[in-house]
């Protein structure tokens, strides 16, 4: 199956999520870690549409999510910043998803500069994570 660029993202508009976890990790240096992820959901019916999406980016996973919902999701931070990114940077959303990315963005940068491993660059993760998805300002 052949996904076009645009139909990409009106389907993540939709159906998409960038997602930040902050999560206790004792092995950790400040005892919490960051996980960040896009994902996308659909009825196991529909697996194939999330296949395809796998085989577009070239990472990423296909996974059941719960009961009939399976998932697509990249979690490792070099395919997010190589793939993912420059895919909605050129290609940009067009529903409030769009601020999300650009919050997501900003989460990886901090990580991808190793500022996830200080007490402030964490502090401004932590900021940038709860305005994210349902928690954002309206």
């Amino acid at each position: 199956m052949k996904l076009e660029a645009q139909w990409i993202v009106g389907f993540v508009d939709g159906e998409g999520c960038f997602h930040v976890s902050i999560n206790g990790h004792k092995e950790m240096k400040l005892g919490w870690q960051v996980l960040p992820e896009f994902t996308v959901v659909q009825h196991k019916r529909d697996v194939k549409i999330l296949y395809a999406l796998k085989a577009f980016f070239g990472c990423g996973v296909v996974r059941t999510n719960h009961e009939d919902r399976m998932a697509y999701r990249v979690r490792d931070l070099n395919h997010l910043m190589e793939k993912i990114i420059p895919f909605f940077e050129k290609h940009q959303l067009k529903t409030i998803k769009y601020v999300e990315f650009k919050r997501f963005r900003k989460v990886l940068l901090k990580m991808q500069s190793k500022k996830h491993l200080t007490k402030a660059g964490l502090k401004e993760i932590q900021h940038l994570k709860e305005q994210m998805n349902r928690n954002r300002p309206s």
